[in-house]
């Protein structure tokens, strides 16, 4: 196979090889280096002997990525505050179609945080196989476990994914016009607002990592919600704060920027009634860095 066809075969897995590294690792500087050494590793083997380009690849990226999850894990034991995965943010316009969507798969902040609670190799079964399509006997080659055993792992992470992956997952511009309607409520000081369009039992996750102003644990109930926003709204001056329209993981959400640097990203999740039930917030700089304040006219 010459040079030219091993880049392309590559570059034909390229969007599976980054859906796989993100999932796993939550991060997509990580995922991005994932594929960057998939690619060293690609490129020096012999691929004329390779029948099964993509099972071979997304083999390596998985081992890969099931390393640097040990000390990934470690990290977070240790990590201010509560911890939110690294946003994947796209144009609001992108679509299905566009191709950092399509990476991710539309795979929502909230499912990040449930696929963390799985083992490391839960995650892996579990993402081959629900996600991508692989067989157990495929995941069991790539895992080099046999295929009972990869079985009864996918059978076990299925189940706990089942019971802790969202209830309700609202229509897209029910989701859309009730987080403009917050956020407006929010940079007018419009409190009463707030609470009216929180649900009783929400619960606000920020992540600031240690390294900016985030509260450092989940805040539940509108009152201490309200109290808190309207709390971190203070520092800022009137009109300094700026709010984008975006696709964060494949679904609406925000970008908030200050002065023309990301401040935020944020997604909200509603309940069956319209209200919202769940906020993440990403403070933390160290995730922001890859995301670049959108260059349209800013809504709010």
């Amino acid at each position: 196979m010459t040079d030219s066809a091993v880049l392309t075969t590559f570059e034909e897995h390229r969007s599976t090889l980054f859906g796989i590294a993100y999932r796993m690792l939550s991060s997509v500087a990580d995922a991005e280096d994932i594929v960057q050494d998939a690619w060293l590793k690609w490129s020096a083997v012999d691929v004329d002997r390779v029948v099964q380009p993509r099972a071979y690849l997304a083999r390596t990226v998985t081992n890969l990525s099931l390393n640097k999850l040990q000390s990934a894990t470690a990290q977070r034991e240790s990590y201010v505050g509560p911890w939110l995965p690294e946003p994947l943010v796209t144009a609001p316009d992108a679509g299905d179609a566009g191709d950092a969507v399509e990476q991710a798969e539309s795979v929502s902040l909230a499912m990040l945080v449930v696929l963390e609670t799985l083992s490391p190799l839960e995650r892996a079964v579990f993402l081959l196989k629900e996600v991508f399509g692989f067989s157990f006997a495929e995941i069991g080659d790539m895992l080099d476990r046999s295929e009972a055993a990869v079985r009864q792992v996918g059978s076990r992470a299925r189940s706990h994914v089942q019971a802790r992956r969202p209830r309700y997952d609202a229509p897209a511009e029910t989701r859309r016009a009730a987080t403009e309607e917050f956020l407006a409520a929010c940079l007018g000081g419009d409190m009463n607002r707030m609470m009216e369009l929180l649900a009783p039992d929400v619960t606000v996750w920020s992540d600031g990592g240690g390294r900016i102003r985030a509260a450092l644990r989940p805040l539940h109930g509108p009152d201490h919600v309200v109290r808190w926003t309207m709390g971190v709204l203070a520092r800022y001056l009137p009109g300094q704060l700026e709010v984008h329209p975006v696709n964060v993981n494949g679904k609406f959400g925000v970008l908030i920027s200050a002065d023309g640097v990301t401040d935020d990203v944020l997604t909200v999740d509603l309940d069956e009634n319209g209200l919202i039930s769940e906020v993440r917030l990403i403070r933390n700089p160290d995730k922001l860095r890859h995301v670049t304040v959108p260059q349209a006219p800013a809504a709010g």
